[in-house]
């Protein structure tokens, strides 16, 4: 899963204290990719603009689950926008990965 942040955004800072964290209990692998950390950025960027490709519709923060994501052929299986409190974010993330299977 990838996170797609910024450093100046309140709700991305708070979900940084339990998002990674939930993920990985989840059995997925966590990218933190800040806007301002470009090297960062650039490497997942064709993900970000393929599912949202002038970022007009996009939360922030933006978690795109995907298979491959540092392949060519990645695959978004889903999306979580926008900040939650731990459990619904938990939820949002189990009914994503419940449709991918």
């Amino acid at each position: 899963m990838i996170k797609f942040s910024s450093e100046d955004c309140g709700i991305c800072h708070k979900m940084a204290f339990y998002d990674q964290k939930v993920t990985e209990e989840l059995g997925l692998q966590f990218i933190d990719c800040k806007m301002q950390d470009l090297a960062t950025y650039r490497k997942y960027r064709k993900i970000l603009l393929t599912q949202y490709p002038d970022k007009a519709d996009m939360g922030w923060p933006t978690y795109l689950i995907c298979d491959s994501p540092e392949s060519e052929e990645f695959k978004i299986l889903g999306e979580v926008k926008g900040g939650h409190p731990k459990g619904e974010f938990r939820n949002r993330l189990q009914e994503v990965l419940a449709e991918t299977n």
